[in-house]
């Protein structure tokens, strides 16, 4: 082949590619509209990204972009009415989107599509079919689709994940998990008509938008997998709304151990949220709200075996100023994305089986991840 065709075909390839990161800065999109969720979280978080340079907006609703421009600051680099419009013009290395369900699929579509790693809103798709086929495509372009489960980053999490993965409890025996809210919210007229309170646009109530935060942590920490569920859901306050305000699980991991989970709205403000994890040497429990302690741990393999507690430094970062920030890094190959693809998909996965669990009054058995199974 001559030399000036094959030069040719090298500029052609490389204007397809995503903006260059080897300064190890990044483009970030954001598909949103006026119904996001915790768009200042992430306003916020990308500005205090500092691999972040510019940030893009596509929303249809021009209402929203004077709290993008003031929340991204300098960052801020313009807008696009669609995702459509946005990518045939930017590049992305990392496309977040913030959608309700029953859009959030296709503009997750059309951000792999271009070759942008993906940071979604959970639950981001309304059955785990969609998101099967979202991680597939994820797969075949290279790139990771990962849901927005910030807790992942909490220094409460990542100080129980390295306890428990050193061995310092010995063999994960069960787990116990609660995450509650408050009802306060579901008695808000402006509730009921929001995307949350409506399963058709949101795919479930309580268990899909807070209590997948728990599902996810407890298989993140004992690095295992739920391979069987068993599940009740109901609306125990009775308001307007046709998802679930409660949840129970019963749960079984892949190492053969046992787990409980309550996932529902009861306070009348705030949050209460526990973890408990035991082994054949120790537990580990904390509770990211709520309690005066937020970790306490014991092993018998300390030398002098007593219970211990942990608490992270007041400047900590955590929340979605950690999380987006490990995203961004993720999208630029700099550390391993915070959450996979693979991941991601398991917690869908393992929401949706509880779902049918309990609308068949039957176990559900969960198929082996696609990571573990290659």
């Amino acid at each position: 082949m001559p030399l000036l065709k094959i030069f040719c075909l090298l500029i052609v390839s490389s204007l397809a590619l995503p903006a260059a990161s080897s300064n190890n800065t990044a483009t970030v999109a954001v598909f949103t509209n006026r119904e996001g969720a915790h768009l200042s979280n992430y306003y916020e978080a990308l500005a205090a990204s500092k691999e972040t340079t510019k940030v893009y907006l596509a929303t249809p609703d021009e209402s929203i972009i004077p709290a993008a421009r003031k929340g991204l600051g300098p960052k801020f680099a313009g807008s696009y009415p669609s995702p459509a419009a946005l990518l045939a013009v930017v590049k992305p290395q990392l496309t977040l989107v913030s959608l309700e369900p029953k859009l959030a699929p296709a503009a997750i579509r059309a951000a792999l599509e271009a070759g942008s790693h993906v940071l979604a809103e959970k639950p981001a798709v309304l059955n785990s079919e969609q998101f099967a086929s979202l991680a597939k495509l994820a797969r075949e372009k290279k790139r990771q689709l990962m849901l927005a489960l910030a807790n992942r980053t909490d220094p409460l999490v990542i100080f129980a994940r390295d306890y428990v993965g050193r061995g310092q409890i010995g063999r994960v025996f069960g787990v116990e998990l609660h995450i509650i809210a408050d009802q306060t919210r579901l008695k808000n007229p402006n509730y009921g008509k929001s995307w949350y309170a409506q399963k058709a646009r949101a795919g479930g109530g309580h268990l899909i938008w807070l209590g997948i935060h728990w599902l996810d942590l407890a298989m993140n920490i004992t690095r295992s997998h739920v391979s069987e569920v068993a599940a009740f859901y109901t609306n125990v306050g009775g308001q307007k709304l046709d998802v679930e305000d409660s949840a129970t699980l019963a749960l079984k991991f892949d190492q053969g151990f046992l787990g409980t989970m309550t996932s529902g709205y009861y306070l009348d403000r705030g949050y209460h949220t526990h973890m408990k994890i035991w082994g054949s040497a120790g537990w580990i429990e904390f509770h990211r709200h709520g309690a005066d302690v937020p970790l306490r741990y014991y092993s018998t393999k300390m030398e002098k075996p007593e219970v211990k507690t942990y608490a992270p430094p007041a400047n900590a970062p955590a929340g979605y100023t950690a999380f987006v920030a490990a995203a961004v890094r993720g999208a630029l190959g700099l550390e391993p994305p915070p959450i996979t693809t693979e991941e991601s998909l398991r917690a869908i996965e393992t929401v949706f089986g509880a779902y049918q669990a309990a609308d068949e009054a039957k176990t559900i058995k969960l198929g082996q991840p696609a990571s573990l199974a290659r």
